[in-house]
């Protein structure tokens, strides 16, 4: 990336263009977003547009990376490695549950599957930022959690990525086929409890 890049993406603009892409592709979906109807909505010139992201789909890897940028400091921000590890694990799942099922989470993955084929770098750019970023997450804070001898993890990745599996019970597949669009927090609290009684019961002190 060049340094004028670098520039470029911390301008009021480039802000207006994620929130404009954001909303169409949520809207139309990958392949039914239009240049147009994004600077439209972003309230910006093609020019404009083209001048941050010469690709749609490169648009697409910023807004889906943006958001779960956004996502794993918000739960970052709620955790205080002070509390106890199932309270630390409760706040972590609850987040991550909610997400996952969340319409923007489900209609990336949904557009992630459909273009997979023919532009798999889709896939690969919001598995890195989104379930790849926040199980190096879990890792770091088991490695800790099991030095105060909290826990007792012998492959904190592998531990990792079972605490995400956990949190995909029941919600998510639900989600993911169109059975159910709408989730209560008493349904996201009831998993997130589930998972972490789990997780402890195989790896608390």
């Amino acid at each position: 990336m060049t340094q004028a890049a670098t520039i470029l993406r911390t301008g009021r603009k480039f802000d207006q263009v994620l929130r404009g892409a954001r909303e169409v592709f949520m809207a139309d979906g990958f392949e039914g977003a239009s240049v147009d109807d994004i600077a439209r909505a972003a309230g910006v010139s093609k020019a404009t547009l083209y001048s941050y992201f010469p690709d749609k789909r490169l648009l697409f890897t910023e807004v889906a990376q943006n958001e779960c940028r956004l996502m794993s400091e918000n739960i970052l921000s709620m955790i205080d490695e002070t509390k106890p590890a199932r309270e630390v694990l409760m706040v972590a799942a609850t987040q991550l549950v909610a997400f996952l099922v969340s319409d923007f989470a489900q209609q990336v993955f949904r557009i992630c599957v459909a273009e997979r084929d023919r532009f798999p770098e889709l896939g690969k750019a919001f598995y890195e930022a989104g379930p790849q970023n926040g199980q190096r997450q879990m890792s770091e804070y088991l490695i800790k959690a099991v030095a105060k001898g909290e826990l007792a993890v012998e492959d904190v990745n592998i531990a990792a990525e079972q605490f995400s599996e956990l949190c995909k019970v029941r919600l998510w597949g639900r989600a993911a086929f169109g059975i159910q669009n709408s989730f209560s927090q008493g349904e996201i609290d009831e998993v997130a409890t589930q998972a972490v009684d789990m997780f402890m019961a195989r790896y608390g002190v």
